[in-house]
């Protein structure tokens, strides 16, 4: 297991920097004002009254807007600004490809997830730190075979905000039509860094058949944002089987199409006498719902 180990190091390394990096940027507020003509503009407020407001903008220096002609107005960082162009908040943050992390839905705030048709998943939050959710493997689709159903609820806790944040959850599910089939697992992680770039650990006991792992399953995964619309994605686990480790190295992307994000993979198993190069395509798309 040398290789995945100085794979995961590796890994640890190119996020801890990019992390570093994010918590430097200067994180002073702007305001971002769309109208009600489709125009947007952002800059700070240099004053304003019941029927107006003055902001003062980069480019187009102070400009009035009616307070009528207002459709949105939304406070945002100015590390948000890059090159002169407003980067819109990570709308999939709550997790990587299929491994959570530390931060949570907000209320009202809700996601489906697709990977290749079968897996198929939705969660909701309930308050800005619990999120409920589920889904189903609809193996009914191939010639009536049994199909796996689950909830997933999730707690988030941000210890410093967009720092640090711990939270825990689990995964419990089973198999209609079969008996004693129960399976699931449960986790506790934490997660460092902001929404746009940050680095999670996580532990985890699975369970199935009524009968628990003796060991944990170790997920060690980071999240980066390159562009506006680009994320860099990495999503490993380590677990001890016997006498013998066993592990799953990836490396992929997040592009956000509008809201939406489409997820891709490459995923290789790795483990103790393994000779073959083995190399899984992975592909996942989420659809945000609700207020968010």
């Amino acid at each position: 297991m040398k290789t995945l180990k100085i794979i995961l190091l590796l890994v640890v390394f190119f996020f801890t920097v990019n992390l570093i990096h994010a918590q430097v940027e200067d994180d002073s507020k702007l305001v971002k004002i769309e109208t009600l003509d489709g125009n947007e503009f952002v800059g700070t407020i240099s004053s304003e009254d019941s029927e107006k407001l003055v902001l003062k903008t980069e480019n187009l220096g102070e400009i009035t807007i009616l307070r009528a002609d207002i459709k949105t107005q939304v406070d945002v960082k100015k590390a948000q600004i890059k090159d002169g162009v407003l980067w819109f908040d990570n709308p999939q943050a709550t997790r990587y490809f299929w491994a959570p992390n530390g931060y949570g839905l907000k209320k009202g705030e809700g996601y489906y997830q697709n990977i290749y048709v079968l897996w198929n998943q939705f969660s909701y939050g309930v308050t800005d730190n619990i999120s409920i959710g589920g889904g189903i493997i609809p193996m009914f689709l191939f010639a009536g075979g049994s199909t796996p159903i689950f909830i997933t609820p999730k707690f988030s806790i941000p210890i410093v905000e967009d720092k640090f944040n711990i939270g825990g959850g689990a995964l419990i599910g089973t198999v209609l039509g079969e008996t004693n089939a129960g399976f699931g697992i449960v986790y506790g992680l934490s997660t460092f860094g902001s929404r746009d770039s940050n680095i999670s650990i996580s532990l985890g006991y699975g369970y199935a058949g009524g009968e628990w792992a003796d060991t944990p399953l170790i997920n060690l995964s980071g999240l980066h944002r390159v562009s506006n619309r680009f994320y860099i994605l990495s999503e490993n686990y380590y677990l001890d089987v016997g006498d013998e480790g066993v592990g799953i190295i990836s490396f992929g992307g997040r592009w956000i199409i509008k809201k939406a994000a489409l997820d891709f993979l490459l995923a290789i198993p790795v483990a103790d006498g393994m000779d073959s190069f083995i190399a899984i395509p992975l592909i996942g798309f989420t659809i945000p719902f609700g207020s968010n």
